[in-house]
């Protein structure tokens, strides 16, 4: 019913005297031009951030947002490198000798108490480096399709569309709206960080975060996973409402590896939408045409659904999340996997894997699940990682596994 209503809204243009926004579903085009080997992967500080930051620009003004950056639509942020890895990166404000960011920030003013902020990361790993999944010698672009041009397209698809339904409606929605393209995620969410020390606007009207990470993959099955349905009691009852199409696995932590944790940590509601890890994440071959664009499309429909259904409920009350970060144990060895985050299921099943890895000679398989490791049951992705951190370079294991109907055992060396 929502949706159309929506497309009723974006229909009644003709006949009004007030000019209005077209809409266009862009996200196919976004996703391309982001991830085109002349932006060279966006690594933070290149000129294809740069050029990638200038496109954004651009699409904010088309649709129509206010800039609300520190310099037009942009927040610049210098930092230095990190020579130590435990250490926190450090801001300056001097640019010589550092990096630059730029954050690429638009709004739509309601004139309203509170604002919602929309928000995804638009850098990747350039060619490659301490990120990359990649192991030949040669250097590769690294494009980030999934991670993450397509929570990008996503983010300016719901701009257009709120920008639409303000101009179309007599009663103006009850929350502003800032769109922040973030810079810096793959270095330790240093633009969502660095917002969050320096808004924009006033951090006391921040309502809630919807933050769009890696969600151009989405399985046959429609697997959606949403993290950060702990911070606010509004979350959980409105995302099952609005849920006609995906399977959703829910988490409740505010805390991630992604730019919604920079909010939560400011006391504010979070909810992070994610479809999950695959063969081709932090490697050259995460390009545009392996992306699902049907699944993206309803990913910005159920967005897009939230965020008008939560419109009346005022000021979201924040709740603190159990940090299930802080709770990981510390292993030496991996079995050189990717694990399927989005399996529901008893165990830990494998989404891919790489040669010259324990589980390769071990015979391991894409789709395998891991029910017991040594000594230790595995009965999710936690009780996996405990099991892995009892053991250390050199140690042999038993290990478990289930392959369709069967039950296979082995082992692997570390």
């Amino acid at each position: 019913m929502k949706k159309l209503v929506f497309l009723a809204i974006v229909s009644v243009t003709l006949f009004g005297c007030k000019k209005t926004t077209a809409y266009k579903n862009e996200i196919k085009e976004d996703v391309a031009y982001l991830a085109n080997d002349k932006l060279e992967g966006r690594q933070t500080g290149t000129e294809g951030e740069k050029i990638a930051a200038d496109y954004l620009v651009n699409r904010f003004q088309n649709i129509g947002l206010e800039p609300k950056g520190s310099d037009g639509y942009i927040q610049s942020y210098y930092f230095k490198p990190k020579t130590d890895p435990h250490k926190e990166v450090e801001f300056t404000t001097n640019a010589d000798s550092t990096i630059t960011g730029r954050n690429v920030i638009g709004y739509i003013n309601n004139n309203a108490k509170t604002t919602i902020v929309i928000g995804a990361h638009y850098d990747h790993l350039g060619y490659g480096g301490e990120g990359s999944l990649y192991r030949e010698k040669d250097k590769a672009i690294h494009n980030g399709a999934d991670d993450n041009a397509s929570g990008v397209a996503v983010l300016l698809d719901i701009a257009t569309r709120l920008k639409i339904k303000n101009e179309q409606s007599k009663i103006k929605d009850k929350n502003n709206y800032l769109f922040m393209a973030f810079s810096g995620e793959e270095m330790g969410l240093l633009g969502s960080n660095y917002f969050s020390k320096n808004p924009t606007i006033d951090a006391k009207s921040m309502n809630y975060m919807i933050n769009m990470d890696m969600i151009g993959r989405m399985k046959a099955d429609s697997t959606l996973a949403v993290y950060g349905v702990g911070t606010s009691p509004m979350f959980k009852q409105t995302l099952k409402a609005n849920n006609e199409k995906f399977k959703l696995i829910q988490n409740e932590s505010g805390v991630g590896p992604s730019d919604h944790t920079s909010f939560y940590l400011i006391d504010i509601p979070v909810l992070h939408f994610f479809t999950g890890q695959h063969e081709d994440y932090h490697k050259p071959s995460d390009d545009s045409e392996k992306l699902n664009y049907d699944g993206m499309n309803l990913i910005s429909d159920y967005i897009f659904d939230i965020i008008v259904d939560l419109d009346d409920n005022g000021e979201l009350a924040f709740r603190k999340t159990k940090n299930e970060s802080e709770e990981t144990p510390r292993f030496k060895v991996g079995l050189g996997v990717v694990p399927d985050y989005l399996f529901d299921g008893k165990g830990m099943r494998i989404d891919g894997m790489r040669e010259e890895t324990p589980a390769f000679a071990a015979g391991l398989q894409k789709g395998d699940i891991v029910i017991k490791l040594g000594d230790s049951n595995v009965t999710d992705m936690m009780s996996y990682m405990r099991a892995l951190s009892l053991f250390e370079k050199g140690n042999e294991a038993a290990i478990t596994i289930k392959r369709g109907d069967s039950i296979i055992d082995t082992r692997v060396k570390f």
